[in-house]
């Protein structure tokens, strides 16, 4: 990959590229990178059934874009709220977005993490649920409660080192 991808002569950067590489090659890879998308779209979907708008009408990558603007939410006030349960989202700017870049009217939600965890469609409709609750009821405090007992069951399901037995106490509840 020259020029472009070389970077300075670090080894450890050379070594996690051949890693990545190396992994790219599997058929694994294949099988997981398609999931990952199958996993977009399942959220996109759930998302859109519950009245959000999705940039481009959907995601045909590991990305979903929410525009906010048809709940009337900022996705500073949308990343804020989902942190509160523990997802992590990032606000995000939409095509012809009115907010500044510090405010946005969107949220950008990425798959691959909860993927690699396990998590499959049924899972990833469960998310779509989870956050449109807690952003269609930013007021309601029983509701951030439920939805973050809701994040914390699917992070006890698929956790992050299940070959290591470790109390889930232990680590962060985080999707």
């Amino acid at each position: 990959m020259f020029p472009g991808t070389q970077g300075g002569p670090l080894e450890h950067v050379v070594a996690a590229k051949a890693v990545a590489f190396g992994e790219a090659l599997q058929p694994a890879f294949r099988d997981y990178a398609r999931q990952v998308v199958t996993n977009a779209q399942a959220l996109a979907a759930q998302l859109q059934a519950r009245g959000f708008k999705i940039v481009s009408g959907g995601t045909d990558n590991h990305l979903c874009l929410v525009d906010l603007r048809s709940i009337a939410m900022t996705g500073k006030v949308g990343d804020a709220l989902l942190d509160e349960i523990r997802i992590t989202a990032n606000k995000n700017t939409v095509p012809f977005d009115p907010e500044s870049p510090f405010v946005t009217s969107g949220i950008r939600l990425g798959t691959p993490a909860m993927t690699t965890r396990g998590l499959g469609n049924a899972e990833f409709q469960e998310v779509g649920h989870i956050i449109a609750d807690r952003l269609q009821h930013p007021e309601n405090p029983e509701i951030e409660i439920q939805c973050r007992d809701r994040v914390a069951k699917l992070c006890r399901q698929f956790p992050l080192y299940p070959e290591l037995e470790t109390p889930s106490a232990a680590l962060p509840a985080r999707v």
